[in-house]
């Protein structure tokens, strides 16, 4: 593998970056707007899954005394 320069490096970054389609400011909105609302989703979704559960733990260990 052929060494380069830190110029050259620093070009071919800059070459690549500029290649690099950047999304929108809208696009970045709408991105996160839908990570917040798949994490709200998911969280009731665990929260639910935690008390049914918690629920028939409960139950079963009542039921052996």
């Amino acid at each position: 593998m052929a060494k380069l320069s830190p110029v050259e490096f620093f070009n071919q970054v800059r070459a690549e970056t500029a290649k690099v389609t950047w999304p929108t400011r809208r696009e970045t909105l709408i991105t996160t707007a839908m990570v917040f609302v798949m994490v709200f989703l998911a969280s009731i979704f665990f929260l639910i899954a935690d008390q049914i559960i918690r629920f028939g733990v409960s139950t079963l260990l009542t039921i052996g005394q």
